[in-house]
Protein backbone atom coordinates (compact mmCIF):
# COMPACT_ATOMS: atom_id res chain seq x y z
CA UNK A 1 0.00 0.00 0.00
CA UNK A 2 2.86 2.35 0.81
CA UNK A 3 4.37 1.46 -2.52
CA UNK A 4 1.08 2.30 -4.26
CA UNK A 5 1.05 5.67 -2.54
CA UNK A 6 4.64 6.35 -3.53
CA UNK A 7 3.94 5.26 -7.08
CA UNK A 8 0.87 7.52 -7.32
CA UNK A 9 2.89 10.38 -5.86
CA UNK A 10 5.69 9.84 -8.35
CA UNK A 11 3.19 9.63 -11.22
CA UNK A 12 1.52 12.86 -10.12
CA UNK A 13 4.86 14.72 -9.72
CA UNK A 14 4.98 16.19 -13.28
CA UNK A 15 1.35 17.30 -12.96
CA UNK A 16 2.11 18.97 -9.62
CA UNK A 17 5.17 20.70 -11.06
CA UNK A 18 3.02 22.04 -13.92
CA UNK A 19 0.38 23.28 -11.46
CA UNK A 20 3.03 24.99 -9.31
CA UNK A 21 4.53 26.64 -12.40
CA UNK A 22 1.08 27.83 -13.49
CA UNK A 23 0.41 29.27 -10.04
CA UNK A 24 3.78 31.04 -10.05
CA UNK A 25 3.07 32.47 -13.51
CA UNK A 26 -0.37 33.66 -12.39
CA UNK A 27 1.12 35.27 -9.28
CA UNK A 28 3.85 36.97 -11.35
CA UNK A 29 1.24 38.28 -13.82
CA UNK A 30 -0.86 39.56 -10.91
CA UNK A 31 2.18 41.31 -9.41
CA UNK A 32 2.96 42.86 -12.80
CA UNK A 33 -0.63 44.10 -13.23
CA UNK A 34 -0.59 45.57 -9.72
CA UNK A 35 2.73 47.30 -10.39
CA UNK A 36 1.40 48.73 -13.68
CA UNK A 37 -1.75 49.91 -11.92
CA UNK A 38 0.38 51.64 -9.27
CA UNK A 39 2.52 53.30 -11.97
CA UNK A 40 -0.64 54.55 -13.70
CA UNK A 41 -2.02 55.86 -10.39
CA UNK A 42 1.26 57.65 -9.63
CA UNK A 43 1.34 59.23 -13.11
CA UNK A 44 -2.27 60.34 -12.75
CA UNK A 45 -1.54 61.78 -9.30
CA UNK A 46 1.42 63.70 -10.72
CA UNK A 47 -0.73 65.02 -13.57
CA UNK A 48 -3.45 66.12 -11.15
CA UNK A 49 -0.87 67.78 -8.90
CA UNK A 50 0.63 69.62 -11.88
CA UNK A 51 -2.83 70.79 -12.94
CA UNK A 52 -3.58 71.95 -9.39
CA UNK A 53 -0.27 73.82 -9.23
CA UNK A 54 -1.00 75.47 -12.58
CA UNK A 55 -4.49 76.45 -11.41
CA UNK A 56 -3.10 77.91 -8.19
CA UNK A 57 -0.42 79.83 -10.10
CA UNK A 58 -3.05 81.20 -12.49
CA UNK A 59 -5.27 82.24 -9.58
CA UNK A 60 -2.35 83.97 -7.87
CA UNK A 61 -1.43 85.75 -11.12
CA UNK A 62 -5.05 86.85 -11.53
CA UNK A 63 -5.17 88.12 -7.95
CA UNK A 64 -1.92 90.03 -8.48
CA UNK A 65 -3.23 91.52 -11.72
CA UNK A 66 -6.46 92.60 -10.01
CA UNK A 67 -4.53 94.15 -7.11
CA UNK A 68 -2.32 96.02 -9.57
CA UNK A 69 -5.41 97.27 -11.41
CA UNK A 70 -6.97 98.43 -8.13
CA UNK A 71 -3.76 100.22 -7.17
CA UNK A 72 -3.55 101.89 -10.58
CA UNK A 73 -7.19 102.98 -10.35
CA UNK A 74 -6.63 104.34 -6.84
CA UNK A 75 -3.55 106.26 -7.97
CA UNK A 76 -5.48 107.66 -10.96
CA UNK A 77 -8.32 108.73 -8.65
CA UNK A 78 -5.88 110.41 -6.29
CA UNK A 79 -4.20 112.16 -9.21
CA UNK A 80 -7.59 113.43 -10.43
CA UNK A 81 -8.46 114.71 -6.95
CA UNK A 82 -5.12 116.52 -6.67
CA UNK A 83 -5.55 117.93 -10.18
CA UNK A 84 -9.09 119.10 -9.38
CA UNK A 85 -7.89 120.72 -6.15
CA UNK A 86 -5.11 122.49 -8.04
CA UNK A 87 -7.61 123.71 -10.65
CA UNK A 88 -9.97 125.01 -7.95
CA UNK A 89 -7.11 126.77 -6.20
CA UNK A 90 -5.94 128.33 -9.46
CA UNK A 91 -9.48 129.52 -10.22
CA UNK A 92 -9.82 130.94 -6.69
CA UNK A 93 -6.47 132.70 -7.00
CA UNK A 94 -7.53 134.12 -10.40
CA UNK A 95 -10.75 135.48 -8.95
CA UNK A 96 -8.89 136.93 -5.98
CA UNK A 97 -6.36 138.62 -8.26
CA UNK A 98 -9.16 139.98 -10.47
CA UNK A 99 -10.98 141.36 -7.45
CA UNK A 100 -7.82 143.00 -6.14
CA UNK A 101 -7.15 144.46 -9.59
CA UNK A 102 -10.66 145.97 -9.70
CA UNK A 103 -10.28 147.43 -6.21
CA UNK A 104 -7.10 148.74 -6.86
Amino acid sequence: MLENFRAAKAAAEPFMQTKLAERAAIAAAREERNAERERIKAAEQQRLQAEENARIAAAEAEATREADERNAAEKARIARVVEDEAARKAERDRRYAARKARQG
